[in-house]
């Protein structure tokens, strides 16, 4: 229950960046600047979180084995939702040649971009359920790092969608679900994950760091740089420092 209830708290922030970037008309570089700073929370987050303590419970193998593993597989992922019409699934559709498709563009790019969203999500969700083995408490730092870059990725792709003229229903139908799934994902976490040896449990909490940066590389980041390049660096840096700070408190 309490994984669940962490992976939904850190899920709905999806549905409240959505809220935000469905309802209100929320400047460009504003949207770059949160994406950046959410990046820059969640690289400190795997860096201190994730790959530190995949290292500490299995060694350096584990830890790089799954690192890249997890990589790999979102990459392979997101190169198949690319090809379907989810490339540009957190574009606020702010540029014209990186907008989200609409469905007459691109049959099936609807079906596309949730299956993008949910990708993006789970694996940082499941991080959250895997933390609880650690002594029983949820890390608040990973918890903070999800939810805050939850945000700006609800409220980006929300506006990309809604340009698209997808409507209301099916924004917050996808947000919700994701939602969902990310309580389900931190259950999996918890329950599935508990019962392996320390040494597949680091090498678990590897492959969701990898695929993490992986995502942080291929879309967040893009993402912000696009209105935001002068900006990007000391924005994502002082993310990466507050989510450092939590972390050592």
């Amino acid at each position: 229950m309490q994984a669940g209830g962490w992976g939904l708290l850190a899920g709905s922030a999806l549905l409240l960046g959505a809220a935000l970037g469905y309802g209100l008309r929320v400047p460009q570089k504003v949207i770059a600047l949160v994406m950046a700073f959410g990046a820059g929370v969640l690289l400190s987050a795997v860096s201190f979180e994730l790959v530190g303590e995949a290292y500490e419970q299995g060694g350096f193998g584990p830890a790089a084995v799954g690192t890249l593993a997890g990589a790999v597989a979102y990459t392979a992922g997101n190169v198949w939702l690319a090809r379907r019409g989810a490339r540009h699934r957190k574009r606020s559709g702010h540029h014209a040649t990186q907008a989200q498709p609409s469905e007459q563009q691109h049959g099936g790019s609807g079906l596309a971009l949730a299956l993008g969203a949910l990708l993006d999500g789970v694996p940082e969700s499941a991080v959250i359920g895997v933390s609880l083995l650690d002594g029983g408490t949820v890390s608040a730092v990973t918890v903070a790092a999800v939810f805050i870059s939850n945000i700006p990725e609800g409220l980006s792709s929300s506006a990309g969608m809604k340009k698209a003229g997808r409507g209301k229903g099916y924004v917050f139908g996808v947000w919700g679900a994701i939602a969902g799934a990310s309580a389900l994902s931190a259950v999996l976490g918890y329950t599935v994950v508990g019962g392996f040896s320390p040494a597949v449990v680091a090498a678990v909490t590897a492959v969701a760091a990898g695929a993490i940066l992986a995502m942080i590389a291929d879309t967040m980041i893009p993402e912000a740089f696009e209105d935001a390049h002068l900006a990007i660096g000391l924005v994502t840096v002082s993310g990466f420092l507050v989510s450092f700070a939590l972390s050592h408190t």
